[in-house]
């Protein structure tokens, strides 16, 4: 049985480009196709892909925004107008001249055959995989320390976000930006809270030797995350703003008031890096200045490999004890309802169980009351006719 083509959507900034043409927010177009506005800033970043019914509707709604812009495009102007032609004057007589002789021409050279291309050579996933960690994982690994500031966090940040490319690698190898994709992946695992908890956060590494270094380093790490991440973005990585706020799911102008934000703080400090130029100069100098290193390409994919077969053994195993602790519950609960025995009541006049022996006086003066009144109470009477 063979799936039906999915229906084709535009890419990501096309997407958020109709939206904001439209002037839709996030919320409102994700109300329109029935998702929250998280999914729709996934969807407009590149990182997740709409499937079935939401796909279809989706792009349904973007071809919709797509008409209305085209037909909102301003028409042509009208056509110049063409100036009358001049009448064409009468040409003077002329004698008649002899007829030039033919000269004789020269034979046309044989041209040499053009040289057909080679045909591209297929490459397997494992190649293909191979080849896109080692252009972009460097790089990755040098952004993500001016993130974090940890250079084992950084290469395990880089490391994890493409054992998670090698998961979804048909997803991955289709995206119109593979190392974005990883980036975006690499950035959320290094900027997660959770990683505080980690004892390996409680013992700082060395900072850099350069003190110039260091001083620049700290003021990114004061920074808040999302500004540090926006700043790394834009004036370390060279992305524009559209390419910023959709990788930061963020608008746009939000986006443009962290960079700023996160300039005056850095230029606060370091006044000399307030030119735009200058900090991005100093911020490729900082991450080219560590010596941080990365793994070799089949050692991520045998991790990624490892870690999934974990995670499916630990998903089987956690089944299996959910299962087993069902059947036992079944097994062993009661079948009817058994009422509560109701708590006991004390009962007085009645004398305490003692030791056989002789009766006291009062236990004497008792039975005989017991014995000498009548214990089934009085006769029933019997009507009588007068």
């Amino acid at each position: 049985m063979t799936r039906s083509p999915a229906t084709p959507l535009p890419p990501p900034k096309a997407r958020r480009r109709l939206r904001e043409t439209a002037a839709l927010t996030q919320t409102q177009l994700a109300d329109r196709v029935g998702v929250t506005p998280a999914t729709v800033r996934a969807w407009e970043s590149g990182r997740t892909t709409p499937r079935g019914r939401k796909r279809e509707a989706y792009a349904k709604l973007l071809k919709t925004l797509a008409e209305e812009e085209t037909v909102r495009a301003p028409e042509p102007g009208p056509e110049p107008k063409l100036e009358p032609e001049a009448k064409p004057q009468p040409e003077p007589e002329t004698k008649p001249q002899p007829e030039p002789q033919p000269q004789p021409q020269p034979q046309p050279q044989s041209q040499p055959q053009p040289v057909a291309a080679p045909e591209p050579v297929a490459l397997t996933p494992a190649q293909a995989f191979d080849a896109l960690y080692a252009f972009g994982a460097p790089a990755l690994v040098r952004q993500t320390f001016l993130l974090t500031g940890r250079r084992e966090q950084a290469r395990e940040s880089v490391e994890r976000a493409f054992q998670a490319a090698w998961e979804h690698w048909p997803e991955v190898a289709r995206d119109r930006d593979p190392v974005g994709w990883v980036r975006a992946t690499a950035y959320e695992y290094a900027l997660s809270p959770w990683q505080r908890l980690r004892p390996r956060h409680r013992h700082p590494e060395p900072p850099p030797a350069d003190p110039g270094d260091r001083t620049l380093l700290n003021t990114l790490l004061r920074l808040p995350p999302r500004h540090r991440r926006t700043l790394v973005l834009y004036d370390g990585v060279g992305l524009d703003l559209p390419e910023t706020a959709a990788e930061t799911e963020a608008s746009t102008p939000a986006t443009a008031n962290r960079l700023l934000r996160a300039r005056e703080a850095v230029a606060g400090r370091l006044p000399a890096l307030a030119d735009p130029q200058v900090l991005h100069r100093r911020l490729a100098e900082l991450a080219s200045n560590e010596r941080l290193r990365a793994a070799e390409p089949p050692t991520v994919r045998r991790g990624g490999e490892r870690r999934a077969r974990l995670r499916t053994r630990a998903a089987i195993a956690f089944t299996v004890a959910l299962i087993g602790t069902t059947a036992l519950t079944v097994r062993t609960a009661p079948t009817h309802y058994e009422p509560p025995v109701s708590p006991g009541q004390a009962v007085r006049g009645v004398p305490q169980r003692v030791a056989p022996g002789a009766l006291s006086d009062e236990e004497l003066e008792l039975r005989q009351k017991l014995r000498d009144q009548v214990q089934d109470g009085p006769q029933r009477l019997s009507p009588r006719l007068e």
